[in-house]
């Protein structure tokens, strides 16, 4: 089972930053891989915080990114601190959370609306898994990319300690489950999502971290040996699909009811 975690903004930043899977899976690899996406979570769940900023500033961060292909301007490296946390708070809100942008969410990327089958799909997922969402300082929801993320850093976490422990029946489990979500979930939107937003964004901070974002997903994908067509495909406006009816069309209603007045 999986504990329940909460989106964790402010932890250290994975060194070195592990972007392409090795070939033999160990649990120190497993355990990169999970603080890449955890790092990925803290980008892009919320609008990202002083304190999460200056851990990522940190010289031996910015190496460690810079291996990794980032590329960040000056807008990044050399900005005063308030300024800086000023900037992306309204880069955030302009890229994910105003009227025309583009929520990193799996249902809107996916059907063009909120809360639509991949939403109750993910919690289903997550309630047999184990995994708990704990309120964070803004409301999210279940498909966000952010707690998506924060789900395979679980798996990671859980296969990395199943393979130390020689468990491999636990080992297997947690790599099927993951290999599953990738196929259900992640792989379907991440790598189009991740395009996007690299030309979308103004600021060096989120045309990089879209990037490794993209690449990553792109690593991750082929480390698992699977094959996932991209659904999203960068699309600046999703179609709206048609809300499912929950009850009969036919049926009578209000006025029409026998009876009524």
């Amino acid at each position: 089972m999986l504990n329940g975690l909460a989106i964790e903004t402010e932890q250290p930043i994975p060194l070195p930053l592990l972007v392409a899977a090795p070939v033999e899976v160990t649990p120190e690899d497993l355990r990169a891989r999970a603080g890449v996406c955890r790092l990925l979570a803290g980008v892009f769940v919320e609008e990202p915080s002083p304190e999460f900023l200056s851990a990522l500033r940190a010289p031996e961060a910015l190496r460690s990114l810079e291996e990794a292909g980032l590329r960040f301007d000056a807008d990044f490296t050399g900005a005063d601190p308030a300024e800086l946390s000023d900037s992306l708070s309204i880069e955030y809100t302009t890229l994910f959370a105003a009227s025309g942008g583009f929520p990193p969410v799996e249902s809107v990327r996916l059907t063009g609306r909120y809360q639509q089958e991949p939403h109750f799909a993910v919690k289903e997922i997550y309630k047999r898994a184990g995994f708990e969402l704990q309120k964070g300082r803004f409301f999210v929801f279940e498909d966000q990319l952010g707690v998506e993320l924060s789900f395979v850093a679980g798996l990671l976490e859980g296969c990395a300690a199943a393979l130390a422990a020689d468990d491999v029946a636990q080992f297997r489990w947690r790599d099927r489950e993951l290999k599953r979500f990738w196929v259900g979930h992640l792989g379907k939107w991440v790598r189009g999502y991740a395009r996007l937003i690299e030309r979308a964004a103004e600021h060096s901070f989120y045309r990089e971290m879209a990037r490794l974002l993209g690449e990553f997903a792109e690593a991750e994908i082929a480390a698992l040996r699977l094959r996932i067509d991209d659904q999203d495909k960068g699309k600046l406006v999703v179609p709206k699909s048609e809300v499912k009816v929950a009850f009969n069309p036919d049926e009578p209603v209000c006025g029409a009811c026998p009876g009524s007045t």
